[in-house]
């Protein structure tokens, strides 16, 4: 059986049986295409879909006894073994970049350390004392406005006053609160 371009599928697969290594490449002519196209599409990747073409083949060569002509043809044998090795390959590569992702967030992030979240304390501290004194009035009106996001109408409605009178006093009181901020050496609150 030189021709190998006349024998069968079913043929050439008991060829390879036989470590013949014509048969093999007669085999991959006729469905290697098909076998790294699929792959391909699945795995959008040329070099990932090269190698798990010739995983499909190299797999035929080691079990060609895998192959049963009674169940379909070579070709959707092949084409099912790339499907799964491609699938397989999506698999572990999403487990992968998954655990790597994993990782990385598991490992300590050193963007926000000790240092920063005592200086936020501190701050928070002087903004406590900055508003401790305030006139009353202007100490609700800035809690509701800033600390609780009311709008301007609505704590001007919540405390029975006109909407001019609330801006004025949250203004006053930003200002004063502003001022004993620089006065503690709070970096940024001399900006407006």
């Amino acid at each position: 059986m030189e021709q190998r371009e006349d024998a069968s599928d079913a043929q050439l697969v008991t060829l390879i049986g036989r470590y013949n290594e014509s048969a093999l490449a007669e085999v991959y002519r006729r469905h290697g295409g098909a076998v790294f196209g699929l792959a391909r599409k699945i795995l959008n990747n040329p070099n990932e879909a090269d190698d798990v073409t010739q995983e499909v083949f190299l797999r035929l060569w080691n079990n060609p006894d895998r192959f049963d002509p009674a169940r379909g043809s070579l070709r959707s044998f092949l084409l099912n073994d790339s499907h799964g090795r491609s699938v397989d390959l999506v698999r572990s590569l999403n487990a992968r970049r998954a655990r790597e992702v994993k990782d990385a967030n598991r490992s300590p992030v050193a963007t926000y350390d000790l240092q920063h979240q005592v200086w936020d304390l501190a701050v928070a501290e002087e903004v406590k004392r900055a508003l401790a004194t305030l006139p009353p009035e202007e100490r609700r009106a800035i809690e509701l406005a800033y600390f609780q996001c009311h709008s301007y109408v609505k704590v001007a409605e919540i405390l029975g006053q006109p909407e001019g009178t609330i801006k004025s006093r949250i203004r006053n009181g930003m200002r004063r609160m502003r001022s004993s901020l620089v006065e503690a050496g709070i970096q940024g609150a001399d900006r407006q």
